[in-house]
């Protein structure tokens, strides 16, 4: 995923002749030198890209299950700096972080291969979020003005208007408390899952969609929306949730896909008390659940799911 940050880059286009190392004030992020970050300096090799998580595994039925470990990807933000220009906030896994931005320059046609300096990477802690990375490279000086130009482009597009150390907290931002748990019995789940394979019928044509899909408490299918993205699947969910007077806190969602932090965020902000994936959450989306009382089923197959605490009530003891 990636958010934009169009503000600095404003900045430069209303100030003619501004340095830019000025482009990150908002953020109160310079260009980079050796010695004046406060960031801790660090390469490729002192990053992980998983960490070790604890579930537990149900059968669908009501034994308590037992608990189980699980490695999960890292989800964290990378802010990357151009020239000293804050140029974009990317969701990353923070591994081969150099490889990353140079393929990210050169795909985005802001760079032709040998064009891209050194990458310094700095780490920036968050809190209970973890860690965010600030990745600085300079470009020639030809290539500032198609990477000022595309930026304010990209006003209208996704943008968050954040950027640099900022960008990586605002990100991030607080989530609210969901104010009922999940009393969907295991069954309920696995009922979910059969009926949900049934209703894809783009994707039984293509088998390129992910589908989302809003059960009651007892697993019957009372919408289900499919598209060629899983966030787009699961805003179009909400929409009709929302259109049809259906509240979403009486039920689950199911996503045929990984659990990753917007799915969680969105899940939450609809009001829905359990989220149910085929397949495992990222380290942020633990956290961000976590956070919000959202009730994870993971992993979730034939034959077992994994629930991430806080789980529903039905993996309480």
């Amino acid at each position: 995923m990636r958010l934009y940050c169009p503000r600095p880059v404003l900045d430069l286009f209303n100030g003619a002749g501004r340095p830019p190392e000025r482009a990150c004030h908002s953020a109160q992020l310079t260009r980079h030198e050796p010695g004046r970050t406060g960031a801790r300096t660090l390469d490729d090799t002192q990053t992980t890209g998983a960490v070790p998580i604890t579930a537990r595994r149900s059968d669908y039925t009501e034994a308590a299950g037992k608990q189980d470990a699980l490695s999960v990807p890292v989800e964290a933000p990378i802010a990357i700096e151009t020239n000293g220009i804050a140029y974009a906030v990317m969701m990353a896994t923070p591994i081969d972080l150099a490889d990353f931005v140079t393929g990210f320059l050169m795909a985005e046609g802001l760079a032709l291969v040998g064009e891209v300096g050194e990458v310094a990477l700095h780490a920036t802690e968050n809190g209970e979020w973890g860690t965010g990375y600030v990745a600085r490279v300079n470009l020639p000086p030809e290539r500032l003005g198609p990477i000022l130009e595309r930026a304010r482009r990209r006003v209208g597009d996704s943008s968050c208007g954040i950027c640099g150390i900022e960008g990586v907290e605002a990100a991030l931002r607080p989530l609210p408390m969901l104010v009922r748990r999940s009393e969907a019995p295991p069954k309920a789940v696995k009922r979910g899952l059969e009926a949900m394979r049934e209703g894809q019928a783009l994707g039984r044509r293509t088998r390129a969609t992910h589908a989302a899909a809003f059960c009651d408490e007892e697993g019957h299918v009372l919408l289900l929306r499919e598209d060629v993205g899983r966030h787009n699947a699961l805003d179009k969910l909400v929409g009709a949730l929302a259109r049809a007077d259906i509240d979403a806190g009486h039920g689950f969602i199911i996503m045929t896909s990984r659990c990753s932090y917007e799915l969680v965020e969105k899940t939450v902000r609809a009001g829905c008390p359990l989220l149910v994936t085929i397949s495992a959450p990222t380290d942020l989306a633990v956290r961000r659940a976590r956070a919000a009382g959202l009730a994870l089923a993971v992993v979730a197959r034939d034959d077992s799911m994994l629930i991430v605490d806080p789980g529903p009530s039905f993996v309480e003891e």
